[in-house]
């Protein structure tokens, strides 16, 4: 099982900025790492998602204020968010699919808090 740990989130007033990061262990070839996040009550959303060749997709919630990037030789993508607003508060997952050898795999990242609040 491939496993990700993630960093970076906390307590931010409105317009502030923070960086999460998520790390995926193993001999394992990663090919799209994203984020997602969830509040209580709601679905899971996609925030933002990478390729292997650095091609990204946006939640149109998100565009213009977060930056998602990754770094391929440590297996780990990062999340740049700013101007952040009260209504991205929420836990957010780190997610990567890829394959161990020749089996494919997704796994989900435990969580991390980001709570946007003055």
């Amino acid at each position: 099982q491939v496993q990700l740990v993630e960093s970076g989130g906390g307590l931010v007033q409105p317009g502030g900025s923070l960086r999460l990061s998520c790390a995926a262990s193993g001999n394992i070839l990663v090919t799209i790492m994203g984020w997602y996040r969830q509040t209580p009550g709601k679905e899971r959303e996609l925030v933002a998602t990478i390729t292997r060749g650095g091609s990204t997709n946006y939640a149109d919630s998100v565009k213009g204020r977060f930056a998602i990037s990754r770094d391929n030789a440590k297996n780990t993508v990062y999340l740049q968010m700013n101007t952040l607003k009260p209504e991205d508060t929420a836990v957010y997952y780190c997610n990567a699919k890829g394959w161990i050898a020749v089996k494919s795999f997704e796994s989900w990242g435990q969580g991390t808090q980001v709570t946007v609040s003055s």
